[in-house]
């Protein structure tokens, strides 16, 4: 963000999209040893929420995508490795399976879209 947002200030314009998983607003019950990047990704959040209040005035939307479970190769081997929490947690998924990369792209890209101009 650091050097996007320098670019942008010249500018007067801009949008940031960070991606945090769910794990960024709350942890998830069933995965151990997952707190260091569970805060990490709290920290993704609490960035996003301050600068995008810090930005907004300066024509500059800063918004975070925060999704469910999505196939990558860390989940795979989340699958694989804690095959019962994995199973609970894909369960629990509202449209009950993983989510695609190309769906949270679709995401960014209608957030870093000028019809979304209000929204940060």
């Amino acid at each position: 963000m650091k050097h996007e947002l320098r670019q942008m200030r010249e500018q007067g314009s801009g949008a940031i999209v960070n991606c945090s998983p769910l794990g960024g607003l709350v942890g998830l019950v069933g995965l151990p040893e997952r707190a260091a990047y569970h805060a990490s990704k709290h920290g993704v959040i609490g960035l996003t929420r301050s600068a995008a209040v810090e930005y907004a005035p300066r024509g500059i939307r800063i918004n975070a995508v925060c999704c469910g479970v999505i196939d990558t190769p860390m989940v795979a081997d989340m699958v694989e490795n804690q095959a019962e929490a994995m199973a609970g947690i894909i369960k629990e998924q509202p449209i009950g399976r993983l989510g695609r990369a190309d769906e949270v792209a679709a995401a960014v890209l209608w957030l870093c879209s000028p019809g979304v101009g209000f929204v940060t």
